[in-house]
């Protein structure tokens, strides 16, 4: 169906913010630019089957004005965000000439950034980007400009994809087990890493079509970027587990002549985060967690809840222990900060803008205010809200009260009248009725948008939806509504989120167009993960009849685990195998071909069962499949 234009609200809107914010300050486009060395033309990259993983060059009408379409303040972060190329972010100290050492960032080639160390023999890559072919991409443009230097050494800085799934593009799991490229991540990287992918990974995935917009037309009326980079690319994910863990703050080491001191800051933008500093070159990096936006301590895509408190302390001890030797802090998203005097200012305000966000809406909480009314409420300072970096583009105050409450108070407000409410498909149906029926529904809804009350419109057919998800009087309804939502969004994950309901409304499911859970990351799964994964899925229902006790064990570490499905909760222990108690014992090569099983082959070699055959088979039909096309916008 035809996108329709902006209304008069929202046009309006639209045009008192570029009147009333600082567009003026044009400083972030010149650091944005600085160190300018070359760019990837065209911005175009292919998996080795042709299809485009990465496309930059989608997002050429950004270089005009700012649309009534979209926020301009959003317009303005996306511009930023699409730049591309190799950039110079510093020298080494006191070195200068073109073959003096320097730090390197490739921007624009995919949600990340990747950046380069050039050490005595090579290069340090931190970050390698989410897909295979995109990290390759800008290791090549790196190396048109700056020379053939090898790999010494991957720095993972966090745990979530888009900092490590590209690692193939620049070395190879043979290099690494040859000694010739080091690992390292924060400790509990390979954990959380898994985790994150898996365990909710479909339901993660389903949400991150939304949240990315990854199907939405590139454009004035649809997707312009996430605020915290354009989009994630979507080649091949990968996975090579760190060969050295940073385990503690103030942890040094000398990879190819280049002294690195660490940070530890777990269970900030990710549970394994770190930050590192670079004597040689002043320069600090702090993975994630200062970037040119507010972030998100809960992603609307799903995840656990992020501390702010912690959060904001870290940033006050890389104040305290970096700033005043650093002439340059970068990050894995977004551009540079130069200057002591601003890197001061930059991490305090990153740092208060946290802090706030914690402390307000505790001070408020106790008062008696539910998440939903602090939100509603909320103030930033206005020192704050004149920074650019403070603005809502991924993250928002709004979600971000909400985290903050759920993680202390949980999801309850506390009024019994809202303890036991009914789901939305039977609250639906019960509020339309109340209101005269659905067509009623739909007149108040139309009444409400010429109105300007969008919200309330969209309360309004979320009821209707709910109701009788193929009116079609509704569906055109709430599909105008959410679009002229996500015209007025500053937040770019708001505005793919109403944009991808819209989509869906209109065009029906498009399911999860990325999935992250690859087969090099289920490589690495551990068995005790494995099961994990099995526990998961287990219907309890269909699971309450059988008792089963399997044992496991893997030829290849000489390893049992003792599998027990009881009341349909299904156990895992590490033990000495024990046929005696056990409905079979199952002989597996090793994990890999565990999971082949899972998936089917059940005639190769490597499986030797004894006792009940058809055990594993019955354990195995006792899970469910996820599915990556569940409905979010209707029933």
């Amino acid at each position: 169906m035809e996108q329709k234009p902006p209304i008069a609200t929202i046009s309006a809107a639209n045009r008192a913010h570029r009147s009333s914010l600082p567009f003026e300050d044009t400083r972030d486009f010149e650091n944005a630019d600085r160190g300018f060395i070359g760019a990837l033309e065209p911005c175009v990259v292919t998996a080795a089957d042709g299809r485009v993983v990465w496309n930059n060059d989608a997002y050429g009408f950004l270089a005009a004005e700012a649309p009534d379409t979209v926020h301009p303040s959003l317009w303005r972060q996306s511009q930023l965000c699409a730049k591309q190329g190799l950039y110079e972010v510093t020298k080494a100290s006191g070195a200068a000439g073109e073959d003096a050492p320097g730090i390197y960032q490739v921007r624009g080639l995919d949600l990340s950034n990747i950046s380069f160390i050039e050490g005595d023999t090579g290069i340090i890559v931190i970050d390698p980007l989410i897909s295979t072919e995109t990290a390759a991409a800008a290791l090549g443009l790196y190396r048109a400009h700056r020379g053939d230097r090898p790999v010494v050494a991957v720095i993972y800085t966090h745990s979530h994809v888009d900092h490590f799934g590209g690692v193939l593009g620049v070395t190879s799991q043979d290099e690494v087990d040859a000694g010739k490229v080091a690992i390292l991540a924060p400790e509990g990287f390979t954990e959380h890493a898994v985790q994150e992918n898996v365990y909710a990974g479909t339901a993660m995935a389903r949400r991150a079509a939304y949240m990315y917009g990854a199907v939405l037309d590139r454009g004035l009326q649809g997707q312009v970027g996430c605020g915290l980079g354009q989009v994630g690319s979507t080649g091949e994910v990968a996975l090579i587990v760190p060969t050295v863990d940073v385990r503690s703050t103030g942890e040094k080491h000398t990879i190819d002549g280049v002294e690195i001191e660490f940070q530890m800051a777990p269970g900030t933008e990710a549970p394994a985060e770190m930050h590192f500093y670079f004597p040689k070159f002043r320069a600090l990096c702090m993975a994630e967690n200062a970037t040119h936006n507010l972030h998100n301590l809960l992603t609307l895509r799903g995840a656990l809840v992020r501390d702010p408190h912690g959060w904001a302390g870290y940033l006050t001890e890389a104040i305290d222990t970096f700033a005043g030797r650093a002439d340059v802090v970068f990050a894995s998203h977004h551009w540079p900060t130069w200057g002591q005097d601003n890197i001061v200012e930059y991490l305090s305000v990153q740092r208060d803008l946290y802090a706030y966000l914690h402390d307000q809406t505790l001070r408020q909480l106790n008062q008696g205010f539910t998440g939903i009314e602090i939100a509603e409420t909320f103030q930033m300072p206005p020192a704050l809200e004149k920074a650019w970096h403070t603005h809502g583009y991924y993250g928002s105050v709004s979600h971000n009260v909400k985290a903050v409450y759920q993680r202390y108070m949980g999801w309850f407000d506390g009024n019994p009248g809202r303890l036991w409410q009914h789901p939305p498909q039977a609250a639906g149906p019960r509020y339309v009725a109340a209101m005269g029926g659905l067509d009623k529904v739909v007149e108040l809804a139309q009444q409400a948008f010429d109105d300007g009350d969008l919200r309330w419109a969209a309360t309004l057919l979320d009821h209707a939806i709910f109701t009788d998800e193929n009116h079609a009087g509704a569906r055109e309804l709430y599909a105008d509504t959410l679009e002229q939502l996500a015209y007025g969004a500053e937040n770019a994950v708001w505005r793919n989120f109403f944009l991808s309901g819209a989509t869906e409304l209109r065009e029906g499911n498009f399911g999860t167009p990325t999935q992250t859970t690859s087969p090099s990351l289920m490589s690495q799964l551990t068995p005790e993960q494995i099961f994990d994964t099995f526990a998961i899925n287990v219907n309890g229902p269909r699971a309450w009849e059988l008792d089963l006790a399997i044992d496991v064990t893997f030829a290849d570490v000489a390893t049992n685990y003792r599998l027990s499905l009881r009341n349909g909760v299904l156990v895992h222990r590490k033990v000495p195998a024990a046929p005696e108690t056990a409905t079979a014992t199952v002989a597996l090569a090793n994990k890999l071909r565990l999971l082949s099983f899972v998936a089917g082959d059940t005639s190769s070699p490597g499986v030797e069962v004894s006792g009940a055959v058809d055990a594993l088979p019955t354990l195995l039909g006792a899970l469910d499949r996820p599915d990556p096309g569940f409905a979010i916008i209707t029933p």
